[in-house]
């Protein structure tokens, strides 16, 4: 967790030297030069910052430590200087002679600011000797000696280079969200300390937990970092709120009307509480001190995530509305007050029923702390927490449960398999997942073809893994191939592997209902997408076209960066690129060869049922078939979530008699009389 004194705009950025230049760069929209907010950033230079923290205090003491030993685990308290620190401190102690440094992070907006952050530091361009890599943006060059990435990306460069040697040292940073890449990766990287001795591995944490860490990795030494660089004051609240969302706003109003000076960082569940709720209320209030209220999440396009890095015009105050993105590894520059609502929104995966839950959940108290946090990095600061000091000892859990423990593991499994890990039960995690989760995930990526009957990988799942997809879309793509219809699943694709393509304004809702019927297919969504990107093509990419129809402009681009990068995956592997032309029944038996083991069959009027498990199943009312009047008897569906109830994400209307054809492990036809075609489900465990 890099708890660090940082102003991500104080300088700019002159040039960018990408390895893919794209006009999505999160980058590039922080290119201005752009002035300090708080006193702290203002008084003092970068390197009068740099030395104020309470990591360079222990600076060589924290070197010899990582010198006689192989793994170290860090321990600091929010804002102690981990994240940006550490890498440079290793840059300047000669490790990066012998290869580069990475830093890994569990979110992609931590892993650009902070590079950017560490860039400014030591004065270099952004994407030279300090760069960053995520998911479908690398802004790194032959000169990168500090690399900020994300955790997943690390995994994968893992699969090319199984003992790492392009690094000298590796930082896992916030180790403690024990994101579900991290995990995968803490028993990887055990295994490659042990074979290569010039590795240096660290990892850090901002809580204490640092014991079962040291214990995991054979008993390491854990180093303490001392202190915090600003004081903050909690805050508990007397009783506790029945409405979570209108407490934050008066909290957030009675801080901006007290005369106090700093800007407000309020923490939300979910982009739904944000946008519905805590920024209406918010941007309706005509207050006399003016309030610039900014959303941060992580489906909002860059340009506007960047934006909350800018200074605000001088008497206005910031009011920074987030979930839980904004938790770690994020430095605004002029955050005095912190308004904490207590929850956070987590995905659960149920293994018997195939479906992701995402539903609000009270915080941990480590959690709790990082929020706090957050009030102290360029000044003193206060935390207002919504709920009382009893519950946050009594109620909230000390740390989160992994997401190891809550999520669909198959890609972790084709990776593992990839990987030569023969007996996924005997691999080494830190918390091991249920084991129900670990067998379902198998079972899923037999039924794909990836993995053959005795569990080892087959030649369509090492070809899987090349894709940087889950495993059905990346089985879309190779599928598609042999039916002819490559280059439009390949749109589909990428069109489902950015945030959401379509904004909906709410005072402008039937406009934009009506606008975007001219795109619906009423037999799929999937189809739907491949409308859009298809006109958005023969308008010659227009930004205007995109504006014109409420299409992010940003997605859009993104698509295109998104679809490139996994054209040349597809050339690399000789997979042949064709389009179907204007024969959709083909990409609509594509998509089913994929996906029929996610199909549901109409049971009432709009209603649908799992085949295979029973489930009650509901279109989302954003569908191209909700409300259409087709209601087609066997659907497709993309993912499962339950919202508020059971509702399937992106559905494509199939033929009964190619979910037999293409899953006949589970279906059959039934020949009775006239009523061939009949599908029954013979589920095969």
């Amino acid at each position: 967790m890099s708890t660090r004194v940082m102003l991500f705009n104080a300088v700019g950025v002159s040039s960018m030297l990408c390895l893919r230049r794209t006009e999505q760069k999160f980058a590039d929209h922080m290119k201005d030069k752009s002035e300090a907010s708080s006193n702290f950033a203002k008084n003092k230079t970068l390197l009068e910052q740099r030395q104020y923290l309470p990591i360079f205090a222990c600076r060589q003491q924290l070197l010899n430590i990582i010198r006689d030993n192989s793994i170290v685990i860090v321990v600091g308290e929010t804002g102690s200087g981990k994240t940006t620190q550490l890498t440079q401190y290793l840059h300047e102690d000669g490790y990066t002679s012998y290869g580069m440094v990475g830093c890994t992070q569990p979110r992609r907006v931590a892993a650009m600011s902070v590079a950017k952050r560490v860039s400014e530091e030591t004065s270099s361009n952004l994407g030279a000797e300090v760069g960053y890599a995520i998911r479908f943006e690398d802004c790194t060059s032959e000169k990168t000696v500090i690399k900020y990435m994300t955790d997943g990306i690390l995994l994968r460069e893992s699969l090319r280079e199984s003992d790492l040697d392009h690094y000298s040292a590796v930082i896992m940073d916030e180790a403690h969200e024990r994101s579900l890449n991290t995990d995968v990766l803490f028993g990887l990287l055990r295994e490659v300390v042990a074979r290569r001795s010039d590795l240096k591995l660290i990892v850090t944490s901002a809580t204490m937990d640092s014991d079962k860490f040291a214990a995991f990795f054979g008993n390491v030494p854990i180093f303490h970092i001392p202190g915090r660089t600003f004081p903050v004051d909690v805050l508990f609240s007397k009783t506790p709120q029945e409405d979570y969302v209108e407490a934050a706003v008066k909290q957030a109003l009675q801080v901006h009307l007290s005369g106090m000076v700093g800007d407000i960082l309020i923490f939300m569940p979910g982009q739904e509480d944000i946008e519905v709720s805590a920024l209406t209320r918010l941007e309706a209030l005509d207050s006399a001190p003016a309030l610039a209220v900014l959303p941060i999440y992580s489906q909002l396009p860059s340009d506007l995530q960047a934006k909350i890095f800018q200074k605000a015009p001088d008497g206005v105050r910031k009011c920074i509305v987030a979930t839980n993105i904004a938790e770690t590894s994020l430095t605004v520059d002029g955050i005095m007050f912190v308004v904490d609502a207590g929850y956070c929104k987590l995905k659960v995966f149920n293994p018997r029923i195939g479906m992701d839950a995402l539903q609000v959940y009270p915080i941990s108290q480590a959690n709790a702390n990082q929020r706090s946090g957050r009030a102290g990095r360029t000044g003193p600061g206060q935390c207002y927490r919504l709920y009382t000091q009893s519950a946050y000892k009594n109620e909230m859990l000390t740390t989160t449960i992994p997401e190891i423990q809550r999520t669909n593991l198959a890609n972790v499994v084709l990776l593992l398999k990839s990987l030569g890990v023969q007996d996924l039960l005997l691999f080494h995690f830190m918390d091991p997942p249920p084991e129900d989760n670990m067998l379902n995930s198998m079972y899923q990526l037999w039924i794909l073809g990836a993995l053959d009957n005795t569990g080892g990988l087959t030649p369509t799942g090492r070809l899987m893994v090349e894709f940087p997809l889950d495993p059905a879309l990346s089985k879309m793509l190779i599928v598609s191939c042999d039916m002819g219809c490559s280059a439009d699943i390949l749109i589909i694709v990428s069109m489902l592997s950015v945030p959401a393509i379509f904004y909906r304004p709410k005072v402008l809702k039937l406009v934009v209902d009506q606008v975007r019927e001219k795109f619906a297919v009423p037999e799929s969504d999937h189809l739907t997408y491949l409308n859009v990107y298809t006109q958005w093509k023969n308008n010659n990419y227009s930004s205007v076209w995109c504006n014109d129809h409420f299409i992010h402009t940003k997605a859009m681009r993104k698509v295109r960066e998104v679809r490139s990068q996994l054209k040349d995956i597809m050339v690399q592997q000789k997979m042949n690129l064709m389009s179907c032309g204007s024969d959709w029944d083909i990409i609509r038996k594509c998509i089913c060869a994929a996906y029929f083991h996610q199909a549901a069959k109409l049971k009432g009027i709009g209603e649908y049922v799992n085949v295979r498990t029973g489930m009650p199943c509901h279109l989302h009312p954003t569908s191209s078939l909700f409300g259409m009047g087709y209601t087609p008897d066997y659907i497709t569906y993309h993912e499962l979530v339950m919202t508020t109830k059971e509702y399937m994400q992106c559905v494509t209307a199939v033929d009964g008699e190619w979910l037999a054809e293409l899953g006949p492990m589970f279906y059959s036809i039934k020949h009775a009389g006239k009523s061939r075609g009949v599908v029954k489900s013979t589920i095969i465990f």
